[in-house]
């Protein structure tokens, strides 16, 4: 009788195992879901369908691989300014991407509100990352330079957070893929409207990986947004919200909305046109 073959177990993740960047692709990011909005937002605002596309703070440019994935005719540049996340990014591309996908993404090491590319369809900023910049000079000077990279009715995307909670000096804790990911917001200046917030990551060994990622943001708001792109040339901006579930949970689906809920958190997309 021959020896009976045992399954062989899925080794538990621990800080000592694991890599900050898939942790965090698996606790923050949505790639499918967010290209499935863009796509979404131009049969709405446009009536077509979108083919290239500019992801800036790209970090390991997952949505610009997912785009590139969704259909043939897809083209994607991603743009950040740290060589080090882009060699990750790169490692990336060869993995997930096959030959002739490859040949349509493109990564660039530069400043989002300097670069310069070719003409796109869609620009997009996602995980809240232009909250980096804090003042409204610098954040209208990166939304005119989004806008020059637009075709003639293209669309820039951007999400944004908020809610009563995101002003709390508070730890948000949930359960993801056999880890535990904390968002911290350890400071709060309501004068200012300067924020920093931490992502943790805990195990269940009890090892940890504190200050993973540090945000040193300003809390915008979206009236101040909707303002500032106008300001920067766009002449529509619409707010995709949220609907709710029977039991007045999120369902994922988003729609132009001229009034929101006073919530404790909620996460929404900016669609601003040319």
């Amino acid at each position: 009788m021959g020896k009976s073959k045992r399954k062989k177990k899925k080794s538990e993740r621990t800080a000592a195992n694991s890599d900050r960047h898939v942790l965090y692709e698996k606790s923050v990011q949505e790639p499918t879901a967010d290209c499935e909005f863009i796509e979404q937002a131009w049969r709405e605002v446009r009536g077509r369908r979108p083919r290239h596309l500019r992801e800036d703070f790209c970090g390991t440019a997952i949505a610009a691989i997912e785009w590139v994935k969704r259909r043939k005719d897809h083209t994607a540049i991603g743009v950040d300014l740290s060589p080090d996340v882009l060699a990750i990014a790169q490692k990336r591309v060869t993995k997930r991407l096959k030959g002739e996908q490859r040949s349509r993404i493109k990564l660039i090491e530069e400043d989002v509100t300097k670069v310069k590319t070719r003409k796109v369809d869609t620009v997009v900023a996602m995980n809240f990352s232009y909250f980096i910049f804090k003042t409204r000079r610098k954040l209208k000077g990166y939304f005119r330079n989004a806008r020059e990279a637009l075709v003639d009715d293209g669309l820039l995307i951007i999400d944004i957070y908020g809610g009563s909670d995101s002003f709390l000096e508070e730890k948000e804790k949930r359960e993801v893929d056999g880890f535990t990911y904390v968002w911290d917001t350890e400071h709060y200046n309501p004068i200012t409207g300067d924020v920093i917030n931490h992502i943790h990551f805990r195990f269940p060994d009890g090892s940890k990986i504190k200050e993973a990622f540090t945000y040193e943001w300003r809390l915008w708001t979206i009236p101040e947004l909707r303002e500032l792109l106008k300001e920067a040339g766009f002449k529509r901006v619409d707010v995709y919200w949220e609907g709710t579930d029977e039991d007045g949970e999120g369902d994922g689906e988003y729609s132009v909305s001229t009034r929101g809920e006073a919530c404790e958190g909620w996460v929404t997309y900016l669609v601003a046109a040319v």
